[in-house]
């Protein structure tokens, strides 16, 4: 068999790499996961403004790297395997994740607590260009930045530095206040979606032997808690387990308490994020404890304001990547059409209890821990999504013609994923493409482009949103 070896363009590769996906806020959670996996207790990130020599630093205390385990994990799909617990998958997230944010990347580590000795790498993007060759720079002592290898004068560890941040600081006048207000107001966004993503980390209920404690320029990251479980009136409902592909996914629901129980105005602030409260109700899941999506109801249910209490985690380890489609930036996730189906019966029992909670009634027929009620044979489908063709069985399926679900990340991800195509959202009925009905902002807009005459050109709007801005989408009700 004649065979022939087709070296992919270096130049091309890379470049097309940095669009992946990831946001600022991603691509630094992709990095601790590494972190993590190297039995990291600390990490520091430092985002350092100084107009075109501004840069971002990620250090951790874990185990380090040699220099040849540097040098493979700057391969292009690193040579490594993963264990059940680990956070990565595709031996990508390194590369992929830096270089969709700078244009340099240097990596330096030390392994032995005993030695002060420092290897160090770097893929720079010019190079790269310049040769046309996936070619890493061996970074002598001299070649080194202060900035580099000053994390690790007294404990072992592995430090990444950004330089050259052509998409954070991609404006003009990279010297402007506005960029140094750009890097501040990434800070704080960072700082909350670490605590997000990493909470079952830092308030050391993950299963790993100490806490993780994260710093932002400083400040220490708290845990957020989407289920408030500190609020005395939170109510936990029974939990679930269920069988998907050889493994077990768990479900944890929880109505939080409505505005009035709430112990105070600042916890009820808080419980809502950097969101609005409806857009935070829904599946918060978990992979290995690490948050990848953070609310919505994966195109079970569309978003109500009386049900807006209601929160669950989905709980799943790595051996189930494939039944959940994980892409390379652990930013999209799409249930298995197996699990949907036993989710649809405790997912309305949960929506139920929501709104009565919300309407200030009292509880009613629903479990409670340690008993088991056997749900109604036709339960309130609360939320779900309706429209022409639909039918409401009491399955919480759609018997006019088959459901189709979307590809992308629903209803928000930890990461603010990007929907694959333009009827994310949408559901099929029939022949029709059918789009769940809006509310609030959302359906504002839409009564004022029919006014207008732009219904088509408001659609346009929407789905580039979907595409390029998904938090913004998700924050108008899209």
């Amino acid at each position: 068999m004649k065979t022939e070896e087709i070296i992919p363009s270096a130049a091309r590769l890379t470049n097309s790499m940095r669009d992946l996906g990831y946001d600022f806020v991603t691509a630094v959670a992709d990095l601790i996961d590494n972190s993590v996996a190297a039995k990291a207790r600390r990490v520091n990130i430092t985002i350092h403004f100084a107009g075109t020599d501004s840069w971002v630093r990620i250090a951790d205390d874990g185990d380090g790297m040699t220099g040849v385990s540097i040098s493979e994990a700057m391969r292009l799909g690193t040579a490594r395997s993963y264990d059940n617990a680990d956070l990565g998958k595709f031996g990508l997230g390194l590369k992929t994740a830096s270089l969709s944010q700078c244009r340099r990347l240097s990596v330096a580590s030390r392994t032995d607590r005993n030695r002060a000795h420092v290897e160090a790498r770097c893929l720079d993007l010019e190079h790269v260009t310049e040769t046309d060759r996936w070619e890493i720079i061996h970074l002598s002592r001299l070649e080194r930045p202060e900035v580099l290898t000053a994390p690790l004068r007294s404990s072992t560890g592995t430090v990444v530095l950004w330089e050259n941040l052509d998409r954070v600081l991609n404006h003009r006048d990279p010297w402007g206040g506005w960029a140094q207000r750009l890097l501040l107001n990434l800070a704080e966004r960072l700082e909350f979606h670490l605590g997000m993503v990493f909470g079952r980390f830092i308030s050391g209920e993950a299963s790993r032997k100490r806490p993780l404690t994260i710093t932002v320029n400083g400040n220490v990251v708290e845990p957020w808690d989407p289920f408030v479980r500190d609020e005395p009136k939170v109510e936990p409902l029974p939990p679930r387990e269920f069988e998907v592909g050889g493994g077990l996914v768990r479900l944890q629901p929880f109505v939080l308490p409505a505005q009035r129980d709430f112990s105070g105005d600042a916890a009820w602030k808080k419980a809502s994020g950097t969101r609005q409260w409806n857009s935070r109700q829904g599946f918060y899941i978990y992979r290995a404890d690490r948050m990848i999506q953070s609310g919505g109801w994966s195109w079970m249910r569309t978003a109500d304001e009386h049900t807006k209490l209601a929160r669950a985690a989905l709980e799943f380890w790595p051996d189930l990547d494939n039944e959940f489609q994980i892409n390379i930036s652990k930013m999209r996730v799409k249930l298995p059409e197996e699990l949907r189906e036993k989710l649809d019966a405790p997912v309305a029992q949960l929506l139920k209890r929501a709104q009565e909670k919300y309407r200030g009634g009292e509880r009613s027929s629903v479990s409670r821990p340690g008993r088991r009620t056997a749900p109604p044979a036709n339960p309130p489908q609360a939320g779900k999504p309706s429209g022409p063709g639909s039918a409401d069985t009491g399955s919480g399926r759609d018997r006019s013609g088959p459901v189709v679900p979307h590809p992308g990340t629903p209803g928000g991800t930890a990461g603010g994923g990007t929907p694959a195509t333009s009827t994310a959202g949408s559901r099929r009925t029939g022949t029709r493409i059918v789009d769940p009905e809006p509310s609030g902002a959302a359906a504002a807009l839409q009564r004022a482009a029919g006014r207008v005459g732009q219904t088509a050109a408001l659609a346009l709007i929407r789905d580039e949103l979907r595409r390029s801005e998904p938090e913004a989408a998700r924050d108008l009700g899209w």
